[in-house]
């Protein structure tokens, strides 16, 4: 495939979300009531630059981005990590700060990689099976249906998998519902945005591919 300008734009913009995400997460804000992690703010973002990408470079073109953000993220996580274990200067006084702040506990961090992978991908999968379905037409149906399902599973998987056992079964059911309505909302209102993104970018790139014959494994690198 054809790398180009616009490509490894939003390449660098969907990187870019994913790892801000991941670092802001920890702050908790109060939203309308709702106690969210700050994530919310730019996370949802990557859910729909994920939808700009399949809907007009495929989903092949889509999961190596996928991928390339896990990768990303992963490099920024280990060096963390390592920055972490070396030892300050007898002056700097903010290496509790630093931990309470970029210090990931092991089961967050695996919830956070397997919620992002499995939320990312079925995103992807069922905008591509959509676009064929409809031939096309209702983008509107694609980019909130697959972030339904996308969006759905991520909020499922991860807080599951961080605080199963930590907090109670209803507070559980209360967070996977209001990260998932909140994201869902999210995508809901940028819908105008991705509309223009996407008309202008399949201008620009003359391209508009439909997934007819493609291998949706995750894992399958090859087109």
């Amino acid at each position: 495939m054809r790398i180009s300008s616009w490509f490894l734009l939003i390449s660098v913009l969907f990187v870019t979300c994913l790892i801000t995400a991941n670092i802001i997460a920890v702050k908790l804000i109060d939203l309308f009531g709702l106690v969210l992690p700050a994530a919310v703010i730019i996370f949802p973002l990557s859910y729909i630059i994920g939808d700009v990408l399949t809907e007009v470079y495929g989903y092949a073109a889509a999961r190596r981005v996928i991928w390339l953000g896990f990768l990303c993220n992963l490099v920024v996580v280990i060096v963390i990590w390592i920055v972490g274990l070396l030892f300050s200067v007898f002056f700097w006084q903010g290496q509790n700060a630093y931990a309470a702040i970029l210090g990931y506990t092991p089961r967050l961090l695996g919830a956070s990689f397997i919620a992002y992978l499995i939320g990312e991908f079925a995103n992807s999968f069922v905008l591509a099976k959509m676009k064929v379905a409809t031939n096309g037409r209702w983008l509107w149906t694609r980019t909130i249906g697959s972030t339904i399902v996308g969006e759905g599973l991520d909020s499922l998987v991860f807080i599951s998998i961080a605080f199963a056992g930590v907090i109670p079964l209803e507070g559980l059911a209360n967070a996977i519902v209001a990260q998932w309505g909140v994201k869902v909302a999210y995508e809901i209102l940028a819908t105008p945005l991705t509309y223009w993104v996407v008309v202008r970018l399949k201008r620009a790139e003359r391209i508009d591919v439909y997934d007819r014959d493609t291998n949706f494994n995750p894992i399958a690198f090859a087109e």
